[in-house]
């Protein structure tokens, strides 16, 4: 082996080494962007201006489809871990429909809220429809990201570039699209029970 063979190796095991790490470090800032919007909300909440609403339907909708897209993205990482390509592609490829289904139907959900009068900007805004389509439409942003992700993996899995001894960009794409959807859960959540 030629010392540039040997360089380049631990060039790409610390490429791996490093991957993960700087990955969760960027989940992290994340979770504290979220959590700083979340706790503004709830102090928000003490204003004598604040309107309680139930969340508009197409975010239930969102919310199942999102569910269902970190559970086909899991078929998918099984799938290929078995070396089963076609289907681990096949499930990627749902995943990444699922997420864009989510998107619809969060736009939906902004036109519901208008639809009974309540609006983000504005004379006849509030306070909480504000904070709700603000702090979603950058859960949306982020999930964008997320699709722009998927179809890197579908493209890497396209060129072959994945199987089961060597699953790291799948695994990082599947990584921030499982954060994405249980931040999204999170913020589903906080919505229906703090009013």
């Amino acid at each position: 082996m030629t010392n540039e063979q040997i360089l380049n190796q631990e060039y790409i095991v610390a490429k791996k080494k490093s991957a993960k790490p700087m990955l969760w470090v960027s989940m992290i800032s994340m979770v504290m962007f979220f959590a700083g919007l979340t706790s503004a909300y709830v102090i928000s909440m003490k204003r004598e201006d604040w309107v309680a609403f139930d969340l508009p339907q197409a975010f239930y909708i969102s919310t199942i489809l999102i569910v269902a897209s970190s559970i086909t993205l899991l078929l998918s990482q099984r799938f290929l871990k078995q070396d089963k390509r076609q289907l681990s592609l096949i499930m990627v490829v749902v995943t990444l429909l699922l997420g864009i289904g989510f998107v619809w139907q969060q736009y939906v959900g902004f036109n519901q809220l208008k639809s009974i009068g309540l609006f983000f900007t504005g004379s006849e805004s509030t306070v909480s429809t504000s904070f709700i389509i603000g702090i979603s439409f950058m859960h949306v942003l982020h999930i964008i990201a997320g699709l722009v992700v998927l179809f890197v993996v579908i493209y890497n899995h396209f060129k072959y570039k994945y199987n089961s001894d060597d699953m790291l960009g799948f695994e990082l794409g599947a990584i921030f699209w499982h954060f994405v959807d249980l931040l999204w859960i999170y913020l589903f959540l906080f919505f229906s029970f703090i009013k």
